[in-house]
């Protein structure tokens, strides 16, 4: 079982980047779901969908989305100013930045559009904001008052804004503190049979002070849930989701022993508290970087005979992640091979913008997400198969509030017994509320719980998850689309995209077709540190010289001798005893000779001089070990910052390879040189001298 476990590991880190069409490939081949029950999944879903738009009544929150979707001005300056007032530092910024996003959209269109009475007053609200704020530029007396109320009305409009982004928030946050959850909890949806997991607001905490009130505050909120659960199965109690990185601010694999020896102990501090209230605690999904990391505390945790009778124990998996069909399967392995029972809550994902873009930036080989919509909806269809195989020892968690989704479920498993339906709090209830009716399904409301000064970044996140085009939650208000497109097959809809160009540039064809992006290596991937730390062995005591390429004859006077310019040690600014190796300083004679040496590029064709750049970059990432050990050694370094370096110089190489093509009859400017300084010591002297020639 153990050696199992291993292959699986090794297969899920094969499959971190590898091509979408790959994995989707292999998911169809390993799900085989029948033509047939596909289509009756489709047809169960558009049945719902048409009879929830006759019937339900949507969420503030759903019909404000209606109204300002991402794909409209309007809602992409909302969410760009809930976004950035979680930053900003004074009083000033913040009049400029809501005078920016709120100004520069058309507000007047949406008025009177939306159903919701407060809908249509908050827009009455940016309408007159927008206008007390707008700059006019004629001295007319309007304007003049127009600039006086705008000065003696900033900081109203600054507080109003303000308490709309916090109204906002509350839609999806049930309490600030989870006792006043609690008590909101039981008023409402508890009453109806629903069940929750509270989710303690706040993001990865950057120092030990965080980490410790971050530990403290789920402490408490387990004691506090631990009072009001009185069921002897974890299925039937409200529970808790904690983060792994708001528990240590080093959460990261290149500090996993110290992450392995700190952070496991309070992780099973929490879950013996849960398990003595016979609570769930959900160890949340968070970026994917973390995942191979958290694998490790997950195990680890696990392991503990302590645990042995406790069946909360549960691990969120995000099905947008191309290694989340392989993660169940570990999972069932893991808990098969310590003999326990565990719970698996299913996500979509909500990172997705994140993980496509700094993949790019990075010059990952691939995406670590599938990059359209129904590839992720056929990889959750397929992990629901996978979950329902497996129920001797996983309680499936489905978070989701797409009708397909559900349909798939209940298409698969008569048994409502054997699984659970999970919904965000303030999202997709009319949805929920009929299947539970209809079909007796469990179901758990996810409530987040927390100050309003933590409420944004989560706000966002939902923002981005449910208010973009393609988001079933954004679909289902807006009836010009027809209920059979949003209940489609997603492996009928994924067949007719993938006939169609990309498009999403992959992170190596980012810059293309002018360049290739520079070669990215993650230090979260254990497959990249392990070729890294190869590459740097050869070069971990090595001992360079330093000296001019070219050096002049000694000159007869003392003073001038090579014997008044010795060689100068030098030593790892991290570590004393570490002699990286010698620099001998170049004399005036050596500097002269040097500029005597010189040639320019002038009788070299552009595209000889392209050409050469190019090579270089190549040059400098076959090198990579090298260059990696130096930096590390000479400018203490750390491997990230080394990776960051190597990347900003053949970027620079690159770029001012593909500028002079579009300058066929630019000429090199004369002579140059450049000191290298300390911080960069690679990338700015390789930018400036690429530029040059």
């Amino acid at each position: 079982m153990m050696s199992n476990l291993k292959s699986l590991r090794a297969t899920i880190r094969a499959s971190h980047l590898a091509p979408q069409e790959t994995i989707i490939a292999d998911l169809i081949d390993k799900s085989a779901f029948s033509e047939q029950t596909r289509k009756k999944i489709s047809t169960r879903a558009e049945q719902w969908i048409t009879h929830i738009r006759k019937t339900a009544k949507l969420s503030l929150m759903e019909v404000f989305l209606e109204e300002y979707g991402l794909s409209t001005q309007e809602g992409l300056a909302l969410m760009c100013l809930a976004e950035s007032l979680l930053r900003v530092p004074d009083a000033d910024t913040i009049d400029a930045l809501i005078a920016d996003k709120i100004t520069s959209a058309h507000w007047k269109k949406h008025l009177g559009q939306s159903n919701s009475t407060l809908v249509n007053a908050s827009t009455w609200g940016l309408i007159l904001t927008s206008r007390v704020l707008a700059n006019d530029t004629k001295a007319s007396p309007q304007a003049i008052l127009r600039k006086a109320i705008r000065r003696l009305g900033e900081p109203v409009i600054r507080a109003a804004i303000a308490h709309a982004m916090k109204e906002l928030g509350t839609q999806f946050v049930l309490g600030q503190t989870i006792d006043e959850a609690m008590q909101k909890a039981k008023a409402t949806l508890e009453s109806q049979g629903y069940t929750y997991s509270y989710d303690m607001l706040g993001e990865a905490a950057l120092t030990q002070t965080d980490a410790d009130a971050y530990f403290e505050k789920y402490k408490e909120a387990i004691l506090a849930i631990n009072k009001k659960s009185d069921k002897n199965n974890p299925r039937f109690n409200p529970g808790i989701s904690i983060k792994l990185s708001a528990l240590h601010p080093r959460y990261a694999y290149t500090q996993k022993r110290r992450v392995m020896r700190e952070l496991v102990a309070r992780v099973s501090q929490l879950a013996y508290l849960a398990a003595q209230g016979n609570i769930g605690l959900n160890i949340d999904a968070e970026e994917a970087a973390r995942l191979e990391l958290s694998l490790d505390v997950i195990e680890a945790v696990l392991a503990d005979t302590k645990l042995k009778q406790w069946e909360g124990f549960g691990v969120v998996v995000q099905a947008y992640g191309k290694r989340a069909y392989l993660v169940i399967d570990w999972l069932y392995a893991l808990a098969s091979r310590y003999e326990r029972k565990i719970m698996v809550r299913l996500v979509k994902g909500a990172y997705w913008d994140t993980e496509i873009k700094l993949a790019q930036e990075q010059g990952c080989k691939d995406f670590p997400v599938f990059s359209s919509k129904p590839a992720t909806d056929i990889s959750y269809m397929c992990c629901v198969k996978s979950l329902l195989q497996k129920t001797d020892k996983i309680y499936p968690q489905f978070a989701t509030h797409n009708a397909h989704t559900m349909a798939c479920v209940l298409e698969i498993c008569q048994d409502t017994q054997a699984f659970e339906f999970q919904c965000l709090h303030g999202m997709g209830g009319a949805l929920h509320a009929y299947v539970k009716q209809s079909a007796h399904t469990a179901c758990r409301a996810y409530a987040p719980v927390g100050m309003h000064r933590d409420l944004l970044a989560y706000l966002v996140r939902r923002l981005l998850e449910n208010g973009a085009n393609s988001s079933f939650v954004n679909q289902i208000t807006d009836t010009n689309i027809p209920s059979a497109n949003i209940a489609e097959d997603p492996f009928v809809t994924y067949a007719k995209q993938s006939t169609s160009p990309a498009f999403i540039a992959l992170p190596p064809a980012l810059f293309a077709p002018q360049r290739r992006n520079a070669k990215g290596w993650d230090v979260n991937n254990p497959t990249d540190c392990q070729a890294i730390e190869q590459a740097r062995q050869p070069f971990k005591t090595y001992q360079w010289q330093a000296k001019p390429t070219r050096q002049a004859p000694p000159q007869n006077n003392a003073k001038n001798s090579r014997e008044e310019n010795p060689a100068l040690a030098i030593y790892n600014p991290a570590n004393f005893s570490d002699c990286v190796g010698f620099v001998t300083q170049s004399t005036p004679e050596d500097i002269e000779l040097a500029l005597m040496s010189a040639q320019t590029w002038g009788a070299t064709s552009v595209q000889n001089r392209a050409d050469c750049l190019n090579k270089a970059a190549d040059i400098y990432e076959e090198n990579f070990g090298e260059i990696f050990a130096l930096l590390c050694r000479e400018a203490g370094k750390t491997l990230a910052d080394a990776i960051g370096e190597l990347r900003e110089a053949v970027d620079f190489l690159r770029y001012y390879a593909a500028e002079s093509l579009k300058h066929p009859k630019a000429k090199p400017q004369g002579y140059f040189t450049c000191i290298s300084p300390w911080n960069f010591p690679l990338a700015i002297f390789t930018g400036q001298i690429a530029a040059a020639l």
